[in-house]
């Protein structure tokens, strides 16, 4: 019998010369970070948001940056509120004993995204890092922009710490969104399809009037990280506004906003911290879908959408590294649709041409791959090619439509991880449950 031989036998060859194997070694990223070089912004991605070698890794590779490159700051796809209780935790701040409850307010659908135990074990090592290096400090930051009604509670709280006729202010301006209830969307179909007089102007007097006070307010009683960490919450409500409206012109739009949104606030966290007099160095954990180059994928050329990498290298070009994942193989934490619980579900094996088997055929095992060198493996992967995304939703049998998407993987990342079996990350909660209302799921409505 005649072994079959795979159609992108060359290809595979040629990446077998070049791939670095991953075995777990403490070495294993020594080669990476000299690629990284002096790059201020590294992103590191994942291909599903349940996988717990993504978080492992994302989180190994990020303690090194922080020990060995001195990066100040995680920024990740997450709310900014609740991820700032998390940050003030790792910096010694606020009420809170351990991780578990630092992660408290990770309460909507999706929890087990940042509610997992891997990511517990990261705040608990960030936490132990700053109280042995005071002057190495990293904090822990969000990025996205779904907690409008928590956003704008959290602008009203601080104003009433600083200037009770402030926060009286504020209170009249946000009350505009009173008549929507607690719930986003109905905000933004009452208001797209003219019901409702949109409360724009509100949350741009909000946000103009914390940043005209800044230099007075900042040097009260709170001090200037909580006046940021305001005036960040007026700006997610102002942005979340147009959000929640754009929402029903189209899903290209409303993506636009959303990592528009994520861009503005990752360069408002290094304004911050360099007003401050230090240096900024941020590593961002989001989706490969937000932090792989869009003008690289069908996202960017059919239709449209742009996102966080390609902003990152278009803001800072020369300081930007991105890192993807993928997968092959193995179980993911996902849910069967928006709202379901959390359930532990078996990722097929990639799609025969795609950039997950072509890479099976590699090793079988986990390797990474620097894609900035000029080679026979990294002009393979030049053309389009199918690449598998999972959000916080898996559809293995609608797979090739609802995950697949054609990119041209060399364009897209400066360097991939990948892992060949994969297994579900660990919810803290276990199985998800009845979500609160209010807030809609962080990922609507794409899953990523």
């Amino acid at each position: 019998m005649t072994q079959r031989v795979h159609p992108e036998a060359a290809l595979i060859q040629a990446l077998r010369a070049v791939a670095r194997p991953l075995t777990g070694a403490a070495d294993d990223y020594d080669d990476l970070l000299d690629r990284i070089g002096d790059a201020r912004f590294v992103l590191i991605g994942e291909a599903s948001h349940g996988t717990h070698e993504f978080y492992r890794e994302r989180a190994r590779l990020t303690r090194r940056l922080i020990e060995e490159k001195g990066f100040t700051a995680v920024a990740v796809e997450a709310d900014w509120p609740d991820a700032y209780r998390v940050n003030r935790y790792v910096r010694g701040q606020g009420e809170d004993e351990n991780a578990l409850e630092a992660l408290r307010d990770f309460q909507r659908f999706p929890k087990w995204m940042w509610r997992n135990e891997d990511v517990q074990g990261f705040v608990d090592w960030l936490r132990d890092h700053n109280e042995r290096y005071p002057d190495g400090v990293a904090g822990f930051y969000g990025l996205d922009l779904y907690s409008l009604h928590r956003s704008m509670n959290a602008v009203v709280e601080y104003l009433e710490g600083v200037d009770p006729e402030a926060a009286q202010r504020a209170r009249q301006r946000y009350a505009c969104f009173e008549q929507f209830g607690e719930n986003p969307q109905a905000y933004g179909y009452a208001t797209e399809y003219g019901r409702r007089e949109p409360c724009e102007d509100a949350a741009v007097q909000q946000l103009l009037e914390l940043q005209r006070r800044e230099a007075e307010l900042a040097g009260g009683p709170l001090g200037g990280d909580e006046h940021f960490y305001a005036e960040q919450n007026a700006r997610l409500a102002l942005n979340a506004e147009n959000y929640y409206r754009a929402m029903f012109r189209g899903r290209d739009e409303s993506w636009n906003i959303r990592d528009a949104h994520m861009a503005e606030t990752l360069e408002a966290l290094a304004r911050h911290g360099e007003s401050q007099g230090r240096p900024q160095k941020i590593v961002v954990w989001a989706h490969n879908s937000h932090l792989g180059d869009a003008r690289a994928s069908e996202m960017g050329w059919l239709r449209g959408e742009l996102n966080l990498g390609q902003l990152t290298r278009e803001r800072w070009p020369e300081d930007t590294f991105i890192v993807g994942l993928s997968t092959h193989h193995g179980t993911v934490t996902a849910a069967d649709d928006w709202d379901t619980p959390a359930r532990t579900k078996r990722v097929r094996p990639g799609l025969p041409g795609s950039v997950e088997d072509v890479f099976h055929e590699v090793s079988g095992g986990d390797f990474w791959l620097d894609l900035r060198e000029q080679n026979a493996a990294t002009d393979g992967l030049r053309p389009e090619r199918l690449q598998r995304f999972i959000g916080v939703i898996y559809a293995p049998q609608t797979e090739r439509w609802s995950h697949y998407v054609h990119t041209r993987l060399s364009e897209m990342y400066d360097a991939l991880l990948h892992f060949d079996k994969t297994s579900a990350v660990v919810p803290l909660d276990g199985a998800a449950g009845a979500e609160p209302e209010g807030e809609v799921p962080d990922t609507f409505p794409t899953g990523e």
